[in-house]
């Protein structure tokens, strides 16, 4: 989903944007778009992309909530990452190369749920991961393309939060219950979703590319987190339709998703500071106007 975004963004802007994909497409969309192939469990990738590419921008993992969470889902949610990673570090290393910065996708699944809610202290990219599942997993996914500091590149990682997009994603899943008149709020609806607009965090990965002082990580999240509830009745009341707001319970969000419940129901807060006091301004900083806009666009 932010990979379409941004190949559509970065062209608009006069870059040509090589996509690495298992399977080559027989035509191109644009001029300025080609493709290269390559195989993450085999460790292969066409040395071609390697050696024209100024950026690599690093998106590639299976969708944590595609699927339940079976001991083999998991497995590949982090397979998926890691040796991506590792393929991304593996082809710098043996080829000659232009590449001045590797942009990397990870996710705020680094930290673990609020200590208490509201949360008076937002986590901050300096904050321990969490030791569960996404936790474990964001450590795995962010070491294994660090390697590429010690091949001189710029290394920034962008911490990500939910993406709301009207191409996929959670905002989809939001607003299903209501084409049946129904807002469907999770559990008790008091926890905390730390979000960001698809074209914000569009901008951050171009930021990130363009700005040569930006390395490290950064948490990709709006400066306003709201909690579900809200944001629930915020897409609803911006349909304009009548609907009845009905709570979902914990048990039979836990009986459906089985371990995925427990990121459904958990209240993460987390901070945007770092990236605003680096200069960056958010399109939409706010819950009501990320949903106004999606709401606008989708209707065109």
């Amino acid at each position: 989903m932010i990979g379409r975004a941004l190949t559509q963004a970065l062209v608009a802007k006069g870059y040509g944007v090589i996509i690495l994909t298992r399977k080559v497409p027989a035509q191109k969309e644009s001029s300025q778009i080609h493709y290269a192939q390559w195989d993450v469990e085999a460790q292969s990738l066409d040395s071609r992309a390697i050696q024209q590419a100024d950026y690599i921008v690093h998106l590639a993992g299976a969708g944590v909530a595609e699927k339940r969470w079976t001991k083999k889902r998991k497995q590949e949610i982090v397979n998926s990452r890691v040796q991506s990673g590792a393929l991304v570090v593996k082809a710098l290393r043996e080829n000659e190369n232009h590449v001045t910065a590797v942009i990397s996708a990870s996710a705020i699944g680094w930290y673990g749920p609020d200590p208490q809610v509201p949360n008076p202290h937002p986590f901050k990219e300096e904050d321990k991961a969490a030791m569960d599942f996404l936790g474990t997993t964001c450590v795995q996914w962010e070491r294994s393309i660090k390697p590429v500091e010690d091949l001189k590149k710029r290394l920034v990682i962008l911490r990500t939060g939910i993406v709301l997009s009207n191409n996929g994603g959670a905002y989809a899943e939001f607003k299903k219950p209501l084409h049946f008149g129904v807002a469907s709020v999770l559990g008790n609806g008091k926890q905390i979703v730390s979000w960001i607009h698809i074209d914000d965090i569009v901008n951050l990965y171009i930021a990130a590319i363009e700005n040569e002082n930006w390395s490290g990580i950064s948490n990709a999240v709006a400066p306003q987190p709201i909690n579900n509830k809200s944001l629930i009745e915020t897409i609803a009341n911006e349909r304009g339709k009548l609907h009845l707001t009905a709570p979902v319970p914990a048990v039979a969000l836990k009986l459906a998703l089985g371990e995925m419940s427990i990121e459904v129901l958990k209240s993460a807060t987390v901070s945007s500071q770092k990236i605003e006091a680096a200069g960056y301004s958010f399109l939409f900083p706010t819950i009501k106007t990320a949903v106004k806009n999606l709401h606008e666009n989708a209707s065109k």
